[in-house]
Order: structure tokens, then C-alpha cells, then sequence
């Protein structure tokens, strides 16, 4: 049997999910959390209980729990980041000093840029490790923690876009994790994992357009029906025309949200409204219970603002996408444009479109343009 060793970074809902699964299906797992506090009953138990998708139980034990990252890492054959975005910066740089040969990385999604951002932070940091860095479109499954050392998994997606960066090393990164994972289906490059999402541009887009109704019923309506009017639909085809663009400046043909809502849920409609309106995925689904959601603070910086730079590079307008950041800034009072992930910290400043596309596919991009030349 396959023993693949396995660390699971961070011990939220999905982090819970993935290494109860892993678990479950008989690899030995450490569990890592920053905080000692969020996974004190886990070290005590040694094991997560998983609520199955067809309602059974399970016990799962643990190789490990730990809040110490190089114990976590040591064995460590896959590391499997189930963090949201925002802590992708940090776990680089908690990682970096503990890597080893061999090791597969893998984010738990990447959002847009993860990957490309990861493996910025560990080049700086000058990790001389010969590993693999990967990143999910989404993450596998949809779960919940039902307890300090419970976790329950809903659904498990039957396909879920996986790239590495740089993209010659996505078969080295599926040969590994697919054993585990069957649902990974390769991509050609991170720019499909980050940039053929709709969800990015829709969530954060309707958490904005229906603030007021969300602060005032603390979220008691459907969020993807009674919250998507003609309008609000236009808008979000604003913000989906603004990244098909992006994508497409970067080579890549990524889906319309009429597309994907068409491929995922069979949902058929002359225009973005009607489509919504009549996806069966979307009924029931209530709004946030406020405006401090990952929908806002995850989203905007990890989804929106990097579009929006990557727009700005490559000369692709994006006044719809910087709107909805610029209403982000005033709501929370942060501002999103300086905090977010930008082709800065994706290591792609001043490269043109085709040294990108030179550089996710090999890791070795041709020389930088000086914008004065």
C-alpha cells in the first residue's frame, strides 16, 4: 500500500477535512496548527472523528499533532496548505527553512496567484530545496468542523483543476497526491488553476452590492437569488468579461461564468441572471451573517486585487474589478490594493507576456524589460 507521508497545514474546516480523509484512507498524517490552543483537544485525543459523506462515522488517528512547523515538515512527504489566502505568506516563510528535497507542496486552493507567490517567498528566502509547488482551482471538499476534534465532509467534487509552478512539474506533483486524490485533473499552467474561476469576481461582488441588506437582516435572505437582480447580474458579467480578458492576455481561454455555470451545474440562461436564477446549487444558500466574511476578506485581496494587477501589467482595463475593490477599501477602512497579492509578489513585475508564460512553464523567465528602454 501506498504510505505516503502527509502534512496537513492548518487545522480549520478544511485542514480537518483533508487529513481526517487522508486518514481515513490509510496514510500516516501530521496535523499542524500555528495555534496550540485550536488543536489542544486533538493532542489529547490523537485522532479527528469524520462524519462520512454517506452519514458513518469514522475514527481517525494521527502520526502527529503539533504547533511546531519543523516537526510537522520533517517527515513529511506531501504538505497539503489548507489555509485561507491571506496566510499563504506566512506559511512560505515558516516553511522555507525546513524543506528538504523530494517534498510536494500543494495549496488548498491557491485562489489567484498562490502558487506563484509561494514559490516567490521561498526563492527570496533562498530555499534550495528541489520540491514541488502545486495549487488546487478549489478546494475537494465541501466540509464543516462540527466539534474541536470532529469534522464533517458533505460532498466531495469530482474533478478539481490542479497546476504546479512551475507547470513541468505538475505530472511530478499528480503522481504523488493523485494516488490520494483521484479527483486532481492536471491544467497547463497555474494561470488556469487561478484565473478560470468565477467565484472570485461573484462572491465578493455580491457581498458588496447587498451590504445593506446584509448588515440589516444579518443575512437572512437567499444570497444567490433574492441577492442577484437583472442589475447586480449585470455587474458580475462586468467583472467576468474583465477576467476573461486577463486570462486571455496570459494565453489562457478561461470559462464565462455562463460557461461554468453551464459545465458546472447544467444551469442554462440567455444572460448571467437568468442562468443563476435557475441553478439548483444556488437555492437555499443564505447570505454571510456580516461583512467581516472570507467572501470580502479573502476574495477581495487574494481574487480581485491581483486580477486587477495583473490587468494593469498586461494593459487590460479592469474599472469594474477596481471598483469593487475601492468599495471593499471604504467598507472595511483597509486598503486592499497595498494589502493584496500583486504580480509583485508573484514575481512576474516587469516581465512581459510572454516571459510569464516562458516562466510558469519552465520557473525560468527570460530577461526583464526596463519600462524605460
Amino acid at each position: 500500500m501506498d504510505k505516503t507521508r502527509y502534512a496537513v497545514i492548518g487545522s480549520g474546516h478544511g485542514g480537518k477535512a483533508v487529513a481526517a480523509d487522508l486518514s481515513a484512507k490509510g496514510y500516516p498524517v501530521t496535523l499542524y496548527n500555528r495555534s496550540p490552543e485550536r488543536i489542544s483537544e486533538i493532542v489529547i485525543r490523537g485522532e479527528l472523528e469524520l462524519e462520512m459523506e454517506d452519514g458513518q462515522m469514522r475514527s481517525c488517528p494521527l502520526e502527529l499533532v503539533t504547533s511546531d512547523i519543523r516537526e510537522a515538515l520533517e517527515n513529511a512527504d506531501v504538505i497539503m496548505v489548507v489555509v485561507p489566502a491571506w496566510g499563504h505568506r506566512n506559511i512560505a516563510h515558516l516553511c522555507s527553512d525546513h524543506l528538504r528535497d523530494g517534498q510536494v507542496i500543494v495549496l488548498n486552493p491557491g485562489c489567484t496567484g498562490g502558487a506563484l507567490e509561494f514559490r516567490q517567498i521561498l526563492n527570496q528566502r533562498k530555499c534550495a530545496a528541489d520540491l514541488t509547488v502545486a495549487e488546487t482551482a478549489a478546494f475537494v471538499f465541501t466540509s464543516r468542523s462540527t466539534g474541536p476534534a470532529q469534522v464533517r465532509i458533505y460532498r466531495t467534487k469530482n474533478a478539481v483543476p490542479l497546476a504546479a509552478m512551475p507547470a513541468r512539474h505538475t505530472a511530478r506533483a499528480l503522481a504523488v497526491v493523485g494516488k490520494a486524490f483521484p479527483q486532481f485533473i492536471p491544467v497547463p499552467n497555474v494561470f488556469y488553476t487561478s484565473l478560470d474561476n468565477m467565484g472570485s469576481n461573484l462572491n465578493p461582488a455580491l457581498t458588496l452590492l447587498n451590504a445593506g441588506w446584509i448588515e440589516s437582516t444579518k443575512g437572512d435572505f437567499e444570497f444567490y437569488v433574492d441577492g442577484v437582480t437583472p442589475s447586480v447580474a449585470r455587474i458580475v458579467e462586468a467583472l467576468d468579461r474583465e477576467r476573461v480578458t486577463v486570462a486571455s492576455a496570459l494565453g489562457v481561454r478561461a470559462r464565462t461564468g455562463l460557461s461554468w455555470l453551464r459545465e458546472a451545474y447544467s444551469a442554462e440562461g440567455e444572460n448571467l441572471y437568468q442562468a443563476i436564477q435557475a441553478n439548483p446549487g444556488y437555492q437555499g444558500i443564505r447570505a454571510p451573517r456580516n461583512l467581516h466574511h472570507r467572501f470580502i476578506l479573502e476574495d477581495v485581496p487574494y481574487g480581485l486585487v491581483p486580477l486587477s494587477s495583473l490587468g494593469a501589467q498586461f494593459g487590460v482595463e479592469t474599472w469594474a474589478t477596481n471598483a469593487m475593490i475601492q468599495l471593499a477599501c471604504a467598507v472595511h477602512g483597509v486598503n486592499y490594493f497595498e494589502r493584496g497579492r500583486t504580480t509583485t509578489q508573484m514575481g512576474l513585475q516587469g516581465m512581459h507576456a510572454g516571459q510569464v508564460s516562458q516562466y510558469v512553464e519552465s520557473g525560468r523567465p527570460g530577461p526583464v524589460i526596463d519600462p524605460r528602454d
